[in-house]
């Protein structure tokens, strides 16, 4: 029997929505049974804009608790998840500078045949959701990763808006957290990233 698998979730929110997935992804994996860390990316707007937006400064202080994530935690993984909000159909600057920095492991090979997912949050519903997550997964390709998405493998996703690509919410501006549907679409995932992950290592099986 293998150990358990370690699943990193790492993300960037500004006015919570992305943050909520992340939780949610956190909590299917270590449901199932999954060594979690579920880190934020670094804040890069400065505060006078954080604090000009009630929603995104709220979200600020709600996740001062959550560590900052370091390339430690891509190297300590077994599978990664990122998130991120839609900036013109392609993942924030945030979480784009953090994914920028990997360069040292990559060539090292450490980032290569480890499980990767991601998922995205925008303002509308055709405001971006699955072309982020596809340019989040050419990362992916270039680590050498083994990508992981929902597909149509469960009722949830078609009750959370039907995305095959990876859990979406369409935040009205930042205005509509999550519901409930699009949860548990984001527990399912993390229960999948870590099934798939937990078969990949040594003594697993699917």
């Amino acid at each position: 029997m293998s150990e358990a698998a370690r699943v990193a979730v790492i993300y960037y929110s500004a006015t919570g929505s992305v943050r909520k997935l992340a939780e949610a992804v956190a909590e299917g994996a270590a449901k199932d049974g999954a060594e979690v860390r579920l880190r934020k990316v670094a804040e890069l707007a400065p505060e006078a804009a954080i604090n000009s937006n009630p929603t995104w400064a709220k979200n600020h202080r709600d996740s001062e608790h959550i560590a900052e994530a370091t390339l430690d935690d891509l190297e300590w993984a077994d599978a990664v998840v990122l998130g991120s909000p839609t900036r013109f159909g392609l993942p924030a600057a945030q979480l784009k500078q953090f994914l920028d920095l990997t360069g040292p492991l990559w060539a090292q090979g450490k980032l290569a045949n480890k499980v990767y997912s991601s998922f995205a949050s925008a303002a509308n519903v055709h405001g971006g959701q699955e072309s982020t997550i596809l340019a989040l997964n050419n990362t992916f390709y270039h680590w050498g990763g083994i990508i992981v998405s929902t597909g149509y493998t469960d009722p949830l996703v078609f009750q959370a808006g039907g995305n095959p690509y990876g859990p979406s919410h369409a935040s009205n501006n930042g205005a509509d957290l999550p519901d409930e549907s699009r949860l548990e679409a984001a527990r399912y995932l993390g229960r999948r990233v870590n099934h798939i992950a937990s078969a990949l290592r040594p003594g697993g099986s699917l």
